[in-house]
């Protein structure tokens, strides 16, 4: 069944100790949902669930752990549905960003990006779907892409690997889990200001460049803060909306890319072009 409010609902949480994931939890608390909350950062995590409490927030259980270990999130798992029960809501927020052209991209580049932004939401699918079913009172899945899940993005084929991964278990799960009457969202936030803008990774470049100083200035003043971006997540579940826009360039990006195929590869093709030229003035400002 649809969840058009989170008052006394389960909701689980992932990358909840910063940036898109703290502002979704804390705006889930403040609509009175039950919190299930998990970060690798487990100083942060801590903070964040401290402040939900001091809040009113109730929150039934937290782990700091790699989401992309198996092991870790069926652990996890068998302990919450113990303990708490099966989830009304899982958000798979937690992510990475590591971009470089390919001929920079080193295997371990690719591999942690497909273990954490790809494997580690299905991991929580595979560990907390099943019970969601077995429960019979529906729900509704939230899964965290990016406009690199949408566009064919200079530098990002590691990144868009896993994003357009994502994307694809979420239009399957979307028919699939309908029956159920579990709801899907597919989350494609374009610049948001996080923590991942100062520690975005690009093989191969040095990010203190004057030039690449430059393109991450620019990305922030064009970025939406994450309880923007929260709000716009919560309405989608409560509207039972499959895809959701945090920002209005992406979607009516979205809308470019299916109604004029044949300029928006120009438009690729002339932003790839770009981000070439900074990337060699920037490895020219290092000699």
């Amino acid at each position: 069944m649809p969840v058009p409010n989170l008052k006394n609902r389960k909701c689980l949480v992932t990358g909840a100790a910063s940036g898109i994931g703290k502002a979704v939890a804390i705006a889930v608390a403040q609509d009175g949902a039950e919190l299930v909350l998990t970060d690798i950062n487990a100083v942060q995590l801590l903070a964040v669930v401290d402040e939900i409490r001091a809040q009113g927030g109730k929150v039934a259980c937290f782990r700091a752990f790699d989401i992309s270990s198996h092991d870790a999130v069926r652990g996890f798992a068998d302990d919450v549905q113990r303990d708490v029960g099966s989830m009304d809501v899982l958000m798979n927020i937690a992510g990475i960003a590591i971009w470089g052209a390919v001929e920079n991209l080193q295997h371990q580049h690719w591999q942690r990006c497909i273990d954490i932004n790809l494997m580690g939401p299905i991991n929580v699918i595979e560990c907390f779907v099943p019970a969601m079913i077995k429960a019979g009172r529906g729900g509704h899945l939230v899964n965290v892409s990016s406009a690199a899940g949408l566009f064919g993005l200079p530098l990002h084929a590691a990144y868009s690997a896993s994003k357009f991964g994502l994307r694809g278990v979420s239009e399957v799960l979307r028919f699939d889990l309908a029956r159920h009457g579990i709801g899907v969202s597919l989350v494609c936030p374009g610049g948001v200001r996080t923590g991942l803008v100062g520690t975005v990774q690009v093989a191969g470049v040095d990010m203190e460049q004057p030039e690449m100083k430059k393109l991450k200035n620019h990305f922030v003043s064009h970025a939406v803060t994450p309880e923007h971006a929260a709000k716009k997540i919560l309405e989608g579940v409560r509207k039972n909306r499959y895809m959701v826009f945090t920002s209005l360039d992406i979607r009516v990006g979205y809308w470019f890319q299916r109604k004029f195929a044949w300029p928006y590869e120009i438009a690729m093709q002339l932003l790839n072009n770009y981000l070439q030229k900074a990337m060699s003035k920037a490895r020219g400002q290092e000699k």
